[in-house]
């Protein structure tokens, strides 16, 4: 097993390592900032749980898989990048950790697991990227600070209770012209004045899909390309 340590509270990976191993740095209250060299691929489960004191994140684009609950419960990080390289976040991977205002997803990302930011009530927008096909139940539940979402073109799931109770959510920026399959509750207990924008000419396909059908009367034409790019 590799050997961790943490100096002045930043983390020390060591050299030539290429996975962060599960539980590496799992409950380390002293810990504080961590540089993840660029050549580490994989991010193991739990490989920050419950870091408390964790206050940001740059994930290189070295690293192709966040495993599940890899930075749980680490409440007051605040600020997270996740690099180009990376293709799927784990399960649970950012549960409840809820001083993150700003997540920035990078380009390819295809899976966003369940849960994976559920509970992270600081964060006021998401911009899920095209590279994206699947987005977890509950992957965004109980955000209740969340006003906008962006979900790209290349979403094709998105799973039960997904954006449930983000109950501060207005505005939401649909960008399939074929609507998503979908889960049981996506957008229920959002704001009483939230809107979904759709491709213009893909209302109609929206407001009959299964699921979509029961946000009828909040669907609405969007020019894509045009307004907001």
């Amino acid at each position: 097993m590799a050997k961790y340590e943490i100096i002045d509270g930043v983390g020390i990976i060591p050299q030539g390592i290429t996975k962060i191993e599960d539980d590496a740095f799992l409950d380390c209250k002293n810990l504080t900032s961590i540089v993840i060299p660029n050549n580490v691929t994989t991010i193991g489960e739990r490989a920050f749980y419950n870091c408390e004191n964790l206050t940001s994140v740059t994930i290189p684009d070295s690293v192709m898989t966040i495993g599940d609950y890899a930075f749980y419960d680490c409440y007051n990080l605040t600020s997270v990048t996740i690099g180009n390289g990376v293709t799927s976040i784990g399960s649970s991977a950012f549960y409840g950790c809820s001083s993150l205002t700003s997540v920035t997803i990078g380009n390819g990302v295809t899976e966003i697991g369940k849960q994976a930011f559920i509970f992270c009530t600081s964060l006021t927008s998401i911009t899920i990227p095209d590279s994206v096909t699947s987005i977890g139940s509950s992957a965004f539940r109980n955000c209740n600070s969340l006003t906008s979402v962006t979900i790209g073109n290349g979403v094709t799931s998105i799973g039960d209770s997904a954006f449930k109770d983000c109950t501060s959510l207005e505005y939401v920026y649909c960008k399939p012209t074929t609507p998503p399959s979908a889960g049981a509750s996506i957008f229920d207990n959002n704001s009483e004045y939230r809107v979904i924008f759709v491709p213009r000419g893909s209302v109609t396909a929206y407001r009959s899909a299964m699921v979509w059908r029961n946000y009828y009367h909040e669907i609405y034409n969007y020019d894509y390309g045009k307004e907001k790019q």
